[in-house]
C-alpha cells in the first residue's frame, strides 16, 4: 500500500466533522507540503478524535510543531 493510500486510510475518523476536514485537506493541500509538514501532519494522525477535532476547532493550542500544519487545517 502506497504512503498516501494509508494516510488516507488514517484520515477516516469516527466523528465525522473530522472525517471530512481530513479527508479534504488530504485531496486539496496535502501534495504541496514539504517534508517537515507532512510529518506532522501524519503525527497529528495519531491524536484522538476529540482532541484533534479541538485542536482543528481552535478550542486548543497545538504545539509549536504542528502549529503550521493545524493552521492549514483551520483555513479549510
Amino acid at each position: 500500500m502506497r504512503e498516501l493510500d494509508r494516510i488516507r486510510w488514517r484520515c477516516r475518523r469516527g466523528l465525522l466533522e473530522l472525517d471530512l476536514l481530513l479527508s479534504g485537506f488530504l485531496e486539496r493541500r496535502f501534495d504541496r507540503l514539504d517534508a517537515a509538514e507532512r510529518q506532522a501532519f501524519t503525527e497529528l494522525l495519531d491524536q484522538p478524535d476529540n482532541d484533534l477535532l479541538d485542536l482543528v476547532l481552535g478550542r486548543c493550542e497545538p504545539a509549536p510543531r504542528y502549529r503550521a500544519v493545524v493552521e492549514m487545517l483551520r483555513a479549510g
